[in-house]
């Protein structure tokens, strides 16, 4: 592991942390969003992340000796994909977007945005983005403490 992995680990994690909180705020802004460009009430977006390496993350004695030593390197975003859930029915037939014929006539399709859902998600982040300041931190002080080494 080079001087510097630690740091491009822990900043892969800021920007993918960064755009979840980012999507869940646009979640809680649109949770009664009924109408959008597309048509129809608003849907949940969520950010999908994977490792940056397609190896192995895990340890075995059965596997082979290049991946036994294997250092995380990051995450990486997929995509940030539409939640399929169906939208939430409140029935209120003198809404204007409420629905005019079928079994729902007099529903309104509101967005299929919990917000208890969203708030723990927003928690999740926040913790992993503090944990990646705290590893950038950790590493600086590292490097400075081997630098003091140095010139003694």
């Amino acid at each position: 592991m080079g001087m510097f992995d630690a740091l491009n680990i822990s900043s892969s994690g800021l920007t993918a942390q960064r755009l979840r909180m980012d999507v869940i705020a646009n979640n809680i802004a649109n949770v009664n969003t009924t109408r959008t460009s597309e048509g129809g009430p608003f849907r949940r977006s969520q950010v999908v992340l994977r490792p940056r390496s397609e190896r192995w993350n895990f340890k075995s004695h059965f596997l082979p000796e290049a991946l036994k030593n294997h250092v995380g390197e990051g995450v990486r975003v997929l995509k940030v994909e539409k939640d399929a859930k169906p939208p939430r029915l409140k029935y209120d037939p003198t809404h204007p977007d409420a629905l005019d014929f079928g079994p729902n006539k007099g529903y309104v399709e509101l967005p299929n945005v919990n917000i208890v859902e969203e708030m723990v998600d927003m928690i999740s982040a926040t913790r992993a983005y503090e944990a990646n300041v705290s590893l950038m931190n950790s590493s600086k002080q590292m490097f400075n403490r081997g630098l003091e080494i140095g010139l003694r």
